[in-house]
Parts: structure tokens; sequence; C-alpha cells
């Protein structure tokens, strides 16, 4: 933590904050309110923000390669760790090798040893693949083992991978059918709040749907939710949850694979979750 004049302070960032100090180098409670439109305050407070950003933007990234089973070169685990945000979204998650048996947790990443892994038996090892997989908690067998294991080490994992909401496909499903109606008919007294959750989840609104887009055995497959083509006040409620091709061709859910499946109930799931309650309970 380096402190900077800002009058007759000094201020600097700790833990992500501003925090001050007097001539006599006593830490104040808070900044002084007079220190407000201080170059030194407004530029670390802008630092803040920035890092934020960044941490939220870090973690973002690194689930979407989770979710969208991107294998990562080994060149840029190594080269983004070092930056705390990146370091942060990365540790503990499992990695797998190619044939998809678990690896172990990761802790450590350098260019000259590889990455560092806590195995399935509480060992270090290091291994140096070229691309590092961070498989999604769906296509993981003995989850649920990994899990208590998880506990056992203490793991805590800022992105979702292990205790991510998982669904699996029925064995029973019709594979001709084209939707699953389970999260259909969520009830939304204005369009303006079911669109609102979707963005609250981390969503994206297009063409009147709720998508959430997933790349698997290397094709695209998006998920979708009907929430209406427009922001407005009128009532309305969810859709049926599909899946469609890379050009928009609504796909049988027996084509759909796991992670697919498994990312769009937990979407349509997420998005049912905030109907208005009361609504259906006057309506019962």
């Amino acid at each position: 933590m380096g402190w900077v004049t800002a009058g007759d302070y000094e201020v600097a960032l700790d833990d992500g904050k501003v925090v001050c100090r007097n001539a006599a180098g006593r830490r104040l409670k808070s900044v002084p309110a007079k220190l407000a439109d201080d170059p030194a305050v407004v530029g670390l407070r802008q630092l803040t923000e920035w890092l934020e950003r960044h941490e939220r933007q870090c973690l973002t990234d690194v689930e979407r390669w989770m979710v969208r089973s991107l294998p990562v070169p080994l060149a840029v685990i190594t080269r983004v760790w070092p930056d705390p945000a990146w370091r942060s979204a990365l540790r503990d998650l499992v990695v797998t090798g190619a044939d998809g048996e678990v690896a172990g947790f990761l802790r450590d990443a350098d260019p000259e040893r590889g990455i560092g892994l806590v195995d399935l038996d509480g060992d270090t090892v290091r291994i140096a693949p070229d691309l590092v997989r961070l498989p999604h908690p769906v296509l993981l067998q003995d989850l649920e083992e990994l899990r208590e294991f998880a506990v056992e080490l203490d793991v805590e994992q800022h992105a979702q991978q292990l205790f991510r909401e998982v669904w699996h496909r029925p064995a029973a499903l019709d594979a001709e059918s084209a939707s699953v109606e389970e999260y259909a008919g969520g009830a939304f007294r204005e369009q303006r709040f079911l669109h609102g959750r979707v963005s609250q989840l981390g969503y994206r609104v297009r063409g009147g749907y709720a998508v959430c887009s997933v790349r698997e055995e290397g094709q695209g497959v998006e998920a979708r939710v009907w929430v209406g083509d427009y922001d407005g006040y009128e009532e309305t409620e969810t859709g049926p949850l599909v899946w469609t091709d890379g050009a928009g061709r609504v796909l049988k859910l027996g084509r759909i694979g796991p992670v697919a499946w498994s990312e769009g109930m937990r979407m349509a799931a997420a998005l049912y979750a905030g109907r208005d309650i009361e609504d259906e309970e006057r309506a019962a």
C-alpha cells in the first residue's frame, strides 16, 4: 500500500477502498469530505472502479471458457496467472486431461514448469499440457464425490464450476420434441421486470428471447426462452425453452448435448424462479 499526498493528508488503497491518514500518520475512519474532488482521491477511486470491472470481466471470461468447453492454451494461463484478478478466477478449478479424466485442482501456473495441481490423492503435481481443459461440471463423473473432496481440501472456487447447478437430460425424454415446458408460464407483473431479471442473471435479450450461447463438440448451440420483444409495462410470462443451431433452426431435444441441456435448463429455471408468486397464489 503506497501513500500519496492529498492536500494536508495522504491517501492510499487498502483492500479495494480509499483510506486516509493525517500529517501525524494517524489513520482516519473515513476520507474527509473536503478531499472528495482532490485529484489523488479521484484517481484512486477511478482505479478502484477499474479494478472491480477487471475482476468481474476475468471471472466472466473464465466461466465462458468453461461453459463453452473451450480448452485454453497453456501459454494463456501462465501469462495471466500473475494478475491477482485472473488468478482468483482460475484458482482451484478442476482440470481434466484430453480423455476427460480429472487431473486435479489448479493451484499454480508457471511458463517454465507448467501448471501445478493438487490431485485426487492430495499430492501436488505439475503437468504441462498444450491445452488446459476446464470442464463444465455436467461432464465430470462422480461430481458429488469431487464436491466432497473439494470441501475437505478447503477449495474455494470463485468461478462457478463444482457447485454450479447442473441438469441431466432425462432418459425417458421424447427425442423428437422441440421444447421443454417445465419452466414456461412464469408470470411477471410487468415485462420490464422479466427483462431486468435476464440482465441481472448475466444473460442477453435478442429478438424477444433470453439467450445462452454454448459451444459443444465444436458446434454453436443457443438456448432460448421467450421473454417478450420489448421492455414494456404489460404483464408477461416466460415461454418454453428451445435450442437452436448456428443458423437459428430449432433443434430436436434428442440432438441437445449435455452442456447445452444443463445451461439451458439452468437459465430457464433461474428466470422462472423470479416469477410473481403472489399473483400465482391469488389466481389459485
